[in-house]
């Protein structure tokens, strides 16, 4: 003779409630380890943005007409706005003619490399009587790049060179004399000489 089972009143409700927190626990960890992995690549993605938002600039960058960090200013570009101390020294005399210097003298014992300051095209190759050999460059955003009392010319008309290109090595010209192996670096920016030191170093203007 079979009997029926009878559970005790407190059995079922036990059974439901750990039944519940089970199903809370479980759904709570999947949500938890979800919630991880759908982040993880967004946070991947925030880094790679704020690299590449911390490059940017330095990529842009117009370079120095040179590497070597022993080269220093002989003759600084003419500013009509300067003290006239700056002024004196921005001045040469040559051949009974007092010149005001149109861009910036580096100067160093030893010779060394000249490089382009931003991709471009060479434009011109010449060798001048009074300041030595000269390469032009002309540059987007209408920018020219003039390298003059060069001792050593590595390209020629028309080449395409890069950024950080080198292109020449420092010399000697009859101007400057005085200032014995240098460079001497001219910058034009829409048709007008400017002054270099407003544009080297510095992010390229994209206007």
């Amino acid at each position: 003779m079979n009997k029926k089972l009878k559970l005790k009143s407190y059995v079922l409700p036990t059974i439901y409630i750990i039944l519940f927190i089970s199903v809370f626990y479980f759904t709570l960890v999947f949500s938890n380890t979800l919630s991880k992995k759908i982040n993880k690549p967004k946070e991947k993605e925030e880094i790679i943005k704020e690299v590449v938002k911390e490059e940017t600039p330095v990529e842009n960058k117009v370079l120095m007409p040179f590497i070597d960090q022993e080269v220093k200013v002989g003759r600084s570009y003419y500013d009509y706005k300067g003290d006239i101390n700056s002024q004196k020294n921005s001045i040469t005399y040559y051949k009974d003619t007092y010149m005001q210097n149109t861009g910036i003298d580096y100067i160093n014992e030893k010779v060394f490399d000249v490089q382009s300051i931003l991709d471009g095209t060479v434009i011109s190759v010449k060798d001048d009587e009074d300041v030595g050999k000269i390469i032009e460059i002309k540059h987007d955003n209408n920018y020219i790049s003039s390298y003059q009392s060069l001792s050593e010319v590595l390209v020629k008309k028309d080449d395409r060179v890069t950024k950080g290109m080198i292109i020449g090595k420092s010399g000697t010209n009859n101007i400057d004399k005085d200032l014995g192996n240098h460079l001497h670096f001219e910058l034009y920016v829409n048709g007008g000489i400017v002054d270099p030191n407003l544009y080297l170093n510095k992010e390229l203007n994209k206007n």
